[in-house]
């Protein structure tokens, strides 16, 4: 893929938030000069079909069109040359390198960055491009089994990946109040507390196609299960709004190309993923249609169009999944969420969790083990480290073992 950095054939990382803001602050500048050239134009056509103002219009159109393009291209040029001299500041001042991992700041603002722009981000090798990995207490692991043994010598029999959403990182799954323990819980630690789960947590480019990243995820757990330091182990899989999906996806293609991982997942919680799409992104959608109707707007639309496919392919979602031979014995729990009281709210029925409805966050065609729920007065993220969410999830994955116990 174009994230992969170990490809010795591609072209050397070009500059990280430096390289990004020139493209951007370029791209916007060339957007604006052709709204105001389309802005112009109109006006003066209207001018030069008045009777003898057609010869002084033309004259003055021509030394309009000779300033503006002087002007903008100034702008263009003038920022490239300050950006480029940023970016040879930005590798002195923050050594900023593919094998030196951000701060949690910084990871953030990268995550955010890769939600919105991350397909070009990776297609143009930039170094914020985030390459896919599975991290425990901070750090990447190795996906082998030597260093998963040394990496996490207390490694359990159960273990739990989390799947973050767009634009987000494995830092989202933090609670910023660790001594509020009626508010928010940290869903890593206490399901390690609760069923000695050993917590795991991805890292990827959220703007890459889902399809894209979900098989890539796909292979990345085939690694890590046959490297799994504990044999016969069980996995959990959360996945937060695109998280979920980026999860069904896997399952997909895992099914396509029989892999063995599915085998010891024994459960796949989906915590508003958008299965039927997104409003919000459809409304962007929608916006973006608009703005091509006019020429005067269309740059506009062109700057829209710019978010990256991973925020596309949330406008009609995967569809309900169906389960697949492979996996039919690996449990589906579907949780959304609505910031109203109760179903029949008008905020519940078009809002949702604000990005989310609960009719696509529940949405599915499987038979078998298949659970789904909503909460009332809970918005999106909330949902990462809500207490009311890791008590569904508790009893959730308490019924899967008592469900095991009676089995033996």
């Amino acid at each position: 893929m174009a994230t992969d950095n170990d490809n010795s054939d591609a072209p050397a990382p070009s500059t990280g938030y430096s390289h990004a803001a020139k493209t951007v602050v370029q791209e916007t500048t060339l957007r604006v000069q052709e709204m105001h050239g389309a802005i112009a134009g109109t006006c003066f056509d209207m001018l030069r079909r008045v009777p003898l103002l057609s010869g002084p219009a033309r004259l003055v159109q021509g030394a309009h069109d000779t300033i503006t393009a002087g002007v903008y291209g100034a702008i263009r040029h003038g920022s490239g040359g300050l950006l480029a001299a940023a970016a040879v500041v930005e590798k002195q001042a923050t050594g900023f390198s593919p094998g030196k991992p951000p701060g949690r700041l910084a990871s953030g603002l990268r995550g955010a960055l890769n939600g919105a722009f991350g397909d070009y981000l990776a297609a143009s090798n930039n170094l914020l491009a985030i390459r896919m990995a599975i991290c425990a207490d901070g750090g990447e692991l190795a996906l082998d089994a030597a260093s998963l043994h040394a990496a996490l010598p207390n490694a359990g029999k159960r273990l739990c990946l989390f799947i973050h959403g767009l634009s987000c990182d494995e830092h989202s799954w933090e609670i910023d109040n660790a001594d509020d323990p009626a508010g928010e819980i940290h869903f890593g630690r206490q399901l390690h507390a609760d069923f000695a789960c050993t917590a795991l947590y991805l890292r990827y480019n959220s703007g890459l196609p889902i399809a894209a990243n979900g098989a890539q995820l796909a292979g990345l757990l085939e690694d890590l299960l046959a490297a799994w330091p504990q044999p016969d182990c069980d996995l959990l899989i959360i996945g937060h709004s695109m998280g979920g999906l980026l999860a069904l996806a896997a399952c997909e293609h895992a099914a396509e190309q029989a892999m063995n991982w599915p085998q010891a997942t024994r459960m796949l919680i989906c915590l508003g993923s958008p299965i039927l799409g997104s409003p919000v992104e459809r409304l962007g959608q929608l916006t973006n249609a608009a703005l091509n109707l006019s020429k005067m707007t269309a740059p506009l639309g062109t700057i829209a169009a710019t978010r990256s496919q991973g925020i596309k392919d949330l406008r009609h979602g995967p569809g309900a999944p169906r389960k697949a031979a492979a996996h039919a014995h690996i449990a589906f729990r579907f949780l959304g969420a609505r910031l109203g009281e109760d179903d029949g709210h008008l905020l519940g029925s078009f809002v949702g969790d604000g990005l989310v409805t609960p009719g696509s966050a529940t949405a599915h065609a499987i038979d078998g083990d298949v659970l789904s729920t909503s909460l009332s007065k809970l918005g999106h993220m909330r949902l990462l480290n809500d207490a009311r969410v890791y008590r569904q999830i508790k009893e959730w994955v308490g019924a899967l073992d008592a469900g095991a116990a009676e089995d033996r």
